[in-house]
């Protein structure tokens, strides 16, 4: 009975949202980037090209990049707070690894479509 109590606590539920949200967000779903990341990404390139109509391209990578590493920071904080809730954590470790490997990934997929091996969808150009 104490371990349903402890499966079904506020803070497992919590941490698990945080993890399923963060993996749809994240690079590790890379199938999901047509129906999350870049939707997400297309829309802050839109909003930041109303302001700035040079700036649709950049700020959609930009936009791409954000939600990588919020979907990075949100499996980190939710695994790391389910695994090592009585241990000291290090954010500004967790952000570096978040920034790093969101950084590196959305490096790499800018890299894939300007050299055309990659495709942006239709319905995704301005």
């Amino acid at each position: 009975m104490l371990f349903l109590t402890q499966l079904f606590s506020g803070k497992t539920v919590k941490n698990t949202l945080l993890i399923g949200v963060g993996y749809m967000l994240s690079p590790l779903s890379w199938w999901n980037d047509l129906f999350f990341n870049l939707p997400i990404a297309y829309v802050f390139g839109y909003a930041v090209s109303w302001a700035y109509p040079d700036a649709f391209l950049p700020a959609t990578v930009a936009g791409y990049w954000l939600s990588n590493v919020l979907g990075i920071l949100m499996m980190q904080s939710g695994a790391l707070d389910m695994v090592m809730a009585d241990q000291p954590r290090s954010w500004q470790r967790e952000l570096w690894i978040g920034l790093g490997s969101s950084t590196l990934y959305t490096i790499v997929i800018v890299g894939l479509v300007h050299w055309h091996i990659l495709d942006i969808p239709e319905f995704l150009l301005p």
